[in-house]
């Protein structure tokens, strides 16, 4: 019977096994031996790699590569990803670039305990430190971890949320000015949280209804909202000049801009649309940091943020008011004219 000679696989196809081309013998497999975990070394960070070293064409990840892997396979957010890896560097920088298989829950508790006495952080800060090492151990580095219970939270204060009287939002929005006075406008009131506003894109306010959809908020959630009247024609002449810019950035071979998920590889044409542009674009193209292209992005939230904090010292009130003081002082004003907290609850997403 005759047989077909077997293509010969190039070295660097091959993984974990040597397969002989000889036909007539059978298949042999060379058996890798793992390196055992030891120091990390100040470039590498690097964890055993799921790719043995040795075999032709494989190249060891590092730590926080895989990390971000496993961040994005769970679509975490880039902010997550960001203060995740930041967390885990600084834990193993801690104790001297050893390796997070050799430590266990007496070094996350001398860390955690470092950041509270020397780093004097808040319990919200700690326990996000707390929780980006338990997602190292679990999820990256599949450990069993039972000794969880052991590793004590910090307690989180409860705070009396900061409300401004209608008085005072009066007093400071008449010291804002433009297109930083239309995003505080919706965030009391529409409800919105500073990066719900930020992310606002074109197909997700309707005029028609005088509604906003919120879309992937706090928790992945989509929500609706109310559009206030009053924010209807200023905020219809602001997507005029919106549009505008986005005409001349597709003359000028831009225009494109960030969908979430795989929706650029379903609808190829959509990140040119008008309906996907952000309503506060950035001032300028930039390169988005994981794909390397360049596009206008959302407007940076810190314009707003320092916006806020110069309005309110500008008009002389004297409480710490934030971006997030204006969504607490929405809900507080709804109460008062009589709406349910059932209602309430709904607008803000809760």
């Amino acid at each position: 019977m005759h047989r077909r000679p077997i293509r010969s696989i190039p070295s660097n196809r091959l993984p974990r096994a040597d397969i002989s081309p000889n036909e007539n013998s059978a298949p042999k497999i060379c058996i890798i031996q793992l390196p055992l975990p030891g120091p990390i070394t100040k470039s590498d960070l690097m964890t055993p790699a799921s790719v043995p070293p040795g075999v032709p064409g494989s190249k060891p990840k590092k730590l926080l590569d895989q990390t971000r892997d496993v961040l994005r396979l769970k679509h975490y957010s880039l902010r997550t990803e960001r203060s995740y890896c930041d967390w885990i560097e600084r834990f193993i920088r801690f104790h001297r670039l050893r390796h997070p298989r050799e430590m266990g829950v007496t070094e996350i508790t001398q860390f955690l305990t470092h950041l509270a006495r020397i780093g004097n952080v808040s319990a919200a800060t700690q326990n996000q430190a707390l929780s980006a090492l338990l997602f190292l151990y679990q999820k990256v580095l599949k450990q069993e971890v039972g000794w969880i219970d052991q590793v004590e939270r910090a307690k989180k204060p409860k705070r009396i949320p900061m409300v401004l009287t209608r008085d005072e939002v009066h007093k400071i929005f008449a010291h804002m000015h433009g297109t930083p006075r239309l995003m505080a406008g919706l965030l009391y009131g529409s409800g919105l949280r500073l990066m719900e506003c930020v992310r606002l894109r074109v197909k997700d306010v309707d005029f028609g209804y005088a509604r906003i959809t919120v879309r992937d908020g706090k928790g992945a959630k989509d929500r609706l909202t109310m559009l206030p009247v009053n924010l209807a024609a200023p905020l219809e002449r602001h997507l005029a000049k919106v549009k505008a810019q986005h005409e001349q950035d597709l003359d000028d071979g831009f225009g494109e801009v960030y969908l979430p998920g795989a929706l650029a590889c379903k609808y190829e044409s959509a990140a040119r649309s008008w309906a996907w542009q952000f309503v506060f674009p950035s001032s300028r193209i930039s390169i988005d940091p994981r794909t390397g292209l360049r596009r206008r992005h959302h407007v940076d939230e810190n314009v707003l943020q320092v916006a806020v904090k110069h309005a309110v010292r500008a008009s002389g009130v004297h409480k710490p008011a934030t971006c997030h003081t204006l969504r607490h002082s929405f809900a507080t004003h709804l109460l008062e004219n009589g709406y349910d907290i059932r209602t309430v609850q709904e607008l803000l997403g809760h």
